[in-house]
């Protein structure tokens, strides 16, 4: 059972490696962001920079520190190998020690009777090919690994394989995407144990050791939240807005649907057996014996409704007086849910295959069925309409416009209109647009004047833009929040206010935009020339300041 359930993640891997560029991959915060983020870091020549260093390609400096440490594996990956070829070894790095972690924490923690090897192997293979966010790493996926390692601690069955995964592990995780809500739960599990007065110090200090390592690994953010004093983007971050009807409305969507960070595919097969064996629990009085079970339910649910409520407009109140619960963004905790939706859904497996012969060839049903609905969520059948990784970052259409131009990329700045800055990115211009969570408010202001008259005729661009920011994008009015016009569009901009002098202050020169500008001289543009290929998705204007 185990070697066929590495034979199946490497079928579900395949396209990876058969297609490289010309696989379909997720776009949002992948494409967009994190790949991107990657190359320029790697040819930036700040990969191990100081504290204070900037890295000058984007918005005329970003801090170094907004692309995170050089100690995670991941960074490294994307410097030694092609962009494709690192992506796949980063799946096959993760989904691999997914599978690991989930099946020794289910057998040896959970599910022991080997009997079941079939349940604990399926459900950690189920596990491993869920569509996890890909820069995630083992953030969440690693928390299996990890939680088998501090209850062996716990247990007192230490050895040397526990203190190598809790070193380990944070070389290839983030603590802001996933650990530091697990390091609470597991602080929080070693209250529950005291407050029972079994004061257990050497599952303590594991925790203490591994939050040390995660300190050291991520000494930039650390540095950053301690002691860089200057204003960031962040701080103008704004999450309490929703009403109670709408927070009890996302509770049950998040319930049943999870999120696109921490995607789970739980709300049709596995929500059933939850709620059969749940059905079972009541009807066979077994509350005592499904303990853990009945604890993880409750906790699933509890941790949507924590995540629906930190949107909840009564929050205001408190992160006017407390200003890091607007930068620190603690729905987060929901970063649990998938270790707890799997453990629980192998919990109802095993319910449902012990008490009723009749329920165990469904038993065996639902499982194989999660299997094969998690295959139809590989990104190659999700993303297929969306353009391949070389369709849409076209380095031979932007060596042609960068041919074009003729000057060093460094002695011009460049934004784009209708597409992710992250494309100039990748093609090594410098841009003065970006899509960075952190980066100077200053700029943010400067970049504002350019936009200005766009946000103040589009309300949901204006919020957008002022109560997040993380997309410093030219904005317009006419297209809104899309920003992948493909080259068969046939959208035009007939209206475009852009302050020019403000993009022309920054040392903007060109924009790159993937519609027709049709009052461009209004604007001080002028067209220079269009560019299409038949590898790009995209067809460019080519608009210099006049």
């Amino acid at each position: 059972m185990i070697i066929l359930s590495f034979l199946i993640i490497t079928i579900y891997l395949l396209p990876l490696y058969v297609l490289g560029e010309n696989a379909h991959i997720r776009v949002h915060d992948n494409l967009d962001s994190n790949l991107a983020w990657y190359k320029v870091l790697s040819q930036s020549g700040q990969m191990v920079g100081p504290i204070d260093a900037v890295v000058p390609q984007i918005i005329n400096g970003l801090p170094r520190n907004a692309y995170g440490t050089e100690f995670s594996l991941i960074v490294w990956l994307y410097a030694l190998f092609p962009t494709m070829v690192a992506y796949a070894l980063s799946q096959t790095i993760t989904r691999v020690f997914a599978f690991i972690g989930m099946y020794l924490l289910l057998k040896e923690h959970f599910i022991k009777n080997h009997h079941y090897v079939f349940i604990t192997a399926g459900a950690a293979l189920a596990f491993a090919l869920t569509p996890f966010w890909p820069s995630g790493m083992l953030s969440t996926l690693g928390m299996p690994l990890a939680l088998w390692s501090f209850l062996h601690i716990r247990n007192g069955r230490r050895s040397w394989k526990d203190l190598l995964v809790l070193t380990l592990l944070p070389f290839y995780s983030s603590i802001v995407l996933g650990f530091f809500f697990f390091l609470f739960a597991m602080g929080v599990f070693w209250v529950v144990d005291l407050v029972r007065r079994k004061a257990n110090f050497a599952f303590f200090l594991a925790i203490i050791y591994m939050t040390m390592i995660f300190m050291l690994v991520e000494y930039r953010l650390v540095y950053s939240f301690l002691f860089d004093d200057e204003p960031n983007s962040r701080d103008e971050y704004f999450h309490a807005r929703l009403s109670l009807w709408r927070v009890i409305r996302l509770t049950f969507k998040n319930f049943i649907l999870g999120h696109t960070h921490v995607m789970t595919v739980h709300g049709l097969f596995i929500l059933a057996v939850t709620l059969i064996a749940f059905f079972f629990i009541i009807r066979k009085n077994l509350w005592k014996q499904e303990r853990a079970f009945i604890i993880l339910l409750i906790l699933n649910f509890v941790l949507s409704t924590w995540y629906a409520f930190w949107f909840y407009k009564g929050w205001l109140p408190l992160t006017k007086r407390f200003h890091f619960m607007d930068t620190f963004n603690f729905a987060r905790f929901q970063f649990l849910r998938p270790l707890v939706i799997y453990v629980g859904f192998a919990l109802g497996i095993k319910i449902l295959w012990e008490n009723s012969k009749s329920w165990k060839p469904l038993a065996a049903f639902f499982l194989i069925a999660q299997l094969l609905f998690l295959f139809c969520f590989n990104d190659e059948f999700v993303y297929r309409n969306k353009p391949s990784v070389k369709e849409f970052y076209s380095t031979e259409l932007f060596e042609e416009i960068k041919s074009y131009i003729g000057m060093p990329v460094e002695d011009y700045r460049v934004a784009s209109i209708g597409i992710h800055p992250a494309i100039a990115q990748y093609n090594g211009f410098y841009t003065l647009d970006t899509y960075n969570n952190f980066y100077p408010l200053t700029y943010k202001y400067e970049f504002r004047k350019i936009i200005e008259k766009e946000l103040n005729k589009n309300k949901t661009i204006r919020t957008y833009f002022d109560e997040w920011g993380g997309r410093c994008y030219i904005f317009t009015a006419e297209l809104g929040k899309h920003y992948m016009f493909k080259k068969n569009s046939h959208k035009k901009l007939k209206n475009l206010q852009l302050n020019v002098e403000p993009f022309k202050k920054l040392g903007g020169t060109y924009i790159f935009s993937a519609v027709p500008i049709e009052n461009a001289r209004d604007n001080q543009l002028e067209l220079e020339k269009t560019f299409q290929t038949e590898s790009s998705a995209w067809k460019i204007y080519l608009y210099k300041v006049m």
